[in-house]
């Protein structure tokens, strides 16, 4: 009996991730060809197929914007016709799996159609009163976190975020939003959920209260120290650093440098060494993650962007490339290009190894085993 469901044959170099290590240099894991059918992968030839379309080019696993908002822009939530348009934005670049860290808008039709983006939300932003964008957070005092963190953990998919400082108006630049009691109660709330905890941080003080409160990831990371990451690798916290969004930060301080300057030379310092703390990070063995930060004041599709920018930051091919892809999915639990996974993947024209800024020009996007771009 022959099979009417049509198949894709991806034929060339199937990148499925470096294996071991020999003489200093990844040994890359990879097959020559892979087939899906139902919309999952397989290595064996299917047989008694009445229709097959080949594709050919050196395929990834599906990436991985590990930080963006999908259905959030600079003002707030936005319509379902612009959240629409934002992850359709990301899926054509290849990010086929997006952890969306904080979003006010209900994005849970999205799970319903075939043809967008795989999504893991953290809820809302957790931030303290007055001390957030306007229209993004869940804006509390400190005796309600942990109450609150249980509500989020129970709305998104895994994951919550909190802010964990901002400028503080009264002493005219960053400071941490929370007492470290008050993080160690809502953290632990979190995981007897079953949920991990982010936060943001751009700046040094806060980033000793909340590994000691047992968090899970911190994104942007820009205050890095000496002192603080070895307590980062010791603990296993992860780091989405979003360095696409970092390098906006000499304009944002050239904008606030009349009313905060001293926000605003910290900003720029934060910026001046924002590669070096990427890199030192990843010497110490801290996990490192890609992530763009779209959907504030940044457009969606930046996904390439981010591993050049990994790269710029030193990161080795192997590692700038598992950063938005199967070292990525693994951290989120999600499969790469396995037997019997969802075949969500992309296949470039030219060896993104050789050159990551292959990633921008994606030659075919597979999502759930249909040719979607």
């Amino acid at each position: 009996m022959i099979d009417d469901t049509p198949a894709l044959h991806i034929k060339g170099r199937i990148l499925l991730g470096p294996g071991a290590v020999s003489g200093g240099r990844a040994e890359w894991e990879v097959r020559d060809e892979l087939w899906v059918t139902g919309g999952r992968i397989t290595f064996e030839r299917p047989r008694r197929l009445r229709e097959i379309t080949t594709v050919t080019g050196w395929a990834l696993p599906g990436l991985v914007d590990a930080h963006c908002h999908v259905g959030l822009d600079a003002h707030g939530a936005v319509d379902r016709i612009t959240a629409e348009r934002q992850a359709l934005t990301d899926r054509d670049a290849g990010a086929l799996l997006l952890r969306d860290a904080g979003s006010p808008a209900d994005t849970r039709w999205i799970d319903d159609r075939e043809d967008l983006p795989r999504l893991i939300r953290a809820g809302r932003h957790i931030a303290r009163t007055r001390r957030y964008i306007r229209n993004y957070a869940e804006e509390i005092e400190p005796g309600e976190l942990a109450a609150t963190v249980r509500e989020q953990a129970r709305r998104g998919d895994g994951w919550v975020k909190l802010v964990g400082d901002w400028i503080d108006r009264g002493a005219g630049d960053l400071a941490p939003c929370w007492p470290a009691g008050a993080l160690r109660e809502a953290i632990a709330a979190a995981h007897e959920e079953g949920a991990r905890v982010t936060a943001h941080c751009f700046a040094e003080d806060s980033l000793r209260d909340l590994v000691a409160a047992g968090i899970d990831c911190v994104e942007h990371a820009t205050g890095l120290t000496e002192e603080t990451i070895p307590l980062f690798a010791e603990r296993g916290v992860a780091i989405v650093p979003t360095l696409v969004n970092i390098a906006t930060f000499p304009r944002l301080a050239d904008g606030g440098q009349a009313k905060f300057p001293r926000w605003a030379d910290h900003m720029r310092r934060l910026h001046a060494r924002r590669h070096d703390t990427v890199r030192a990070a990843y010497d110490a063995g801290i996990p490192v993650f890609a992530g763009t930060d779209a959907g504030g004041s940044l457009g969606h599709g930046l996904i390439a962007q981010e591993v050049a920018e990994l790269r710029a930051a030193g990161l080795p091919v192997h590692d700038a490339l598992g950063a938005a892809s199967w070292r990525a999915r693994q951290w989120l639990g999600r499969p790469g290009l396995t037997e019997g996974a969802p075949a969500d993947l992309v296949v470039y024209g030219e060896d993104p190894r050789a050159d990551p800024a292959v990633l921008a020009r994606p030659r075919r996007v597979v999502l759930r085993g249909r040719v979607v771009a």
